[in-house]
């Protein structure tokens, strides 16, 4: 009998094994009966459905929400961080546009391989996007004082958009100057665009009693109408001296008066200085403007590229050789290109373009164009230049067509 038990219990915790298929006809429904009354007879065993353990899905699923709600709270709160990031290449010759007067004085040739411009952003940032800025090595995230120093945004923003005027009338003057045209150029009003301001700022500093966007009209009694009448009067100053100086607040009509306490020069220590750098507010005369349409985009650092791109619009030829050729830096009268701020993110802007060389001042920092060369890589080139001539010569070397004085005939 025990026997019998255990063998009809263990069929039962088998039961999934059982075979379902029709029972044989040579058994007999006599011997069917009895063992289906053994089977009432032995305890059933029930067997429950396996549950899985999901203890850990609730400590999980609240850290997703928790991260998912940070991200999205930082990513809606502005910060005061601002960012250095990766711009955009352009092609500076998509925003050229001639008048009638223009046609009149010069031909115009639509280039084949147009010179690039490049840009950088420097919008607000979230406090997430501050975040992920400082994780990547190609964007420099600012706080308000290194963004802006002493000036407000809007302040700023007019002195870059001015900047940037006066930086295409440069190019144009340089480059028609270069094509044999008559231009002239000359110093507009002293408008203050930044400080030089000690380590411990004494408290009739410029910076402490000046405002970016100021015009400076009058130095000691003298009236100063331009940058560069104020030159010759410096010399007669020694560092710790006090003036009185007539500004004209930006965005006003009245003149105020303020005393400032000159300093000396943090590049050489026999110079004195009031403490301010001056904005481009030089007045170009050119034979006929070329609209250079730039939108919202502010600061001099494209004055190469729209000097080279005009030198190719109004020439015959190929200037860049068919060699795609972006460029960056400031432009003077006298050819000069001068420095400029974000290299390594242009150069980031510039390699993405597709372009093969690219021009930037050599006065840059070794430790900005070394950074610029790494971020290049092998296939962009990065030609440091001095001037425009060493541009043009580059150029010719790879090709280009030549640049004369005498390339269009008055």
């Amino acid at each position: 009998m025990i026997a019998v038990d255990l063998t009809v219990t263990s069929k039962t915790v088998s039961d999934m094994n059982i075979d379902t298929t029709t029972t044989s006809s040579s058994v007999s429904p006599e011997m069917d009966q009895q063992q289906q009354d053994a089977h009432h007879d032995v305890p059933q065993i029930v067997i429950a459905p396996r549950q899985r353990n999901m203890w850990w899905a609730i400590p999980i699923f609240t850290v997703v929400w928790l991260i998912t709600g940070a991200i999205i709270i930082s990513s809606l709160v502005r910060v005061d961080y601002w960012e250095v990031a990766p711009g955009s290449a352009e092609q500076v010759s998509s925003r050229f546009s001639f008048d009638k007067d223009a046609l009149q004085l010069a031909d115009q040739y639509k280039p084949t391989t147009p010179v690039l411009f490049v840009t950088a952003y420097g919008s607000k940032l979230s406090a997430f996007d501050a975040l992920l800025g400082t994780l990547d090595p190609d964007v420099d995230v600012l706080n308000r004082l290194q963004k802006f120093g002493t000036a407000t945004p809007d302040q700023q923003r007019a002195v870059g958009f001015k900047s940037m005027i006066t930086a295409k009338q440069i190019a144009e003057y340089v480059a028609l100057r270069r094509l044999g045209y008559e231009a002239s150029i000359s110093y507009g009003e002293l408008i203050i665009d930044r400080f030089v301001c000690e380590a411990k700022p004494r408290p009739l500093s410029a910076c402490l009693q000046l405002a970016v966007g100021d015009a400076i009209t009058s130095f000691d009694g003298i009236e100063i109408p331009t940058l560069a009448d104020l030159l010759p009067l410096m010399k007669n100053y020694k560092p710790g001296d006090v003036v009185k100086l007539k500004i004209t607040p930006q965005k006003s009509l009245e003149s105020i008066t303020k005393e400032v306490e000159l300093i000396a020069s943090p590049d050489d220590p026999n110079r004195t200085i009031i403490g301010v750098w001056p904005a481009d507010t030089r007045i170009v005369r050119l034979p006929f403007e070329v609209d250079i349409d730039t939108d919202l985009i502010g600061g001099p650092s494209a004055g190469l590229a729209f000097t080279l791109a005009l030198l190719d619009e109004l020439t015959p030829g190929n200037l860049t050789g068919g060699v795609k050729v972006a460029a960056t830096g400031t432009i003077d009268g006298d050819e000069t290109v001068g420095a400029i701020g974000a290299l390594r993110q242009k150069t980031v802007a510039v390699k993405a373009s597709g372009a093969k060389v690219f021009f930037v001042p050599s006065s840059q920092s070794a430790e900005e164009i070394d950074a610029a060369r790494r971020v290049a890589g092998s296939k962009l080139r990065i030609a440091p230049v001095a001037n425009l001539g060493e541009a043009l010569a580059i150029l010719k070397e790879m090709g280009g067509s030549d640049i004369s004085n005498d390339a269009i005939e008055l």
